[in-house]
């Protein structure tokens, strides 16, 4: 896993990890590792969930707004 840069100071996430067809998210509130994979949430959403974790920027709220409870079980 990966510290989350956090470059907007606010997001509830703190590290992740990922994987050729998932991302792992830590929250900070809690200390389970959320799973959101190709088949869970969708290439589409996985895809642009790697790139804003490395961007730094903007994980927490894409969540929020797009994939909520779509991590693996």
């Amino acid at each position: 896993m990966q510290r989350y840069r956090n470059l907007g100071g606010d997001s509830g996430v703190e590290s992740f990890g990922i994987d050729p067809d998932a991302i792992r998210v830590r929250f900070r509130e809690n200390e389970r590792i959320y799973r959101y994979s190709h088949a869970s949430a969708g290439h589409r959403h996985v895809e642009e969930m790697k790139r804003l974790a490395l961007a730094g920027q903007g994980l927490a709220s894409y969540i929020s707004r797009h994939v909520r409870d779509r991590y693996e079980p």
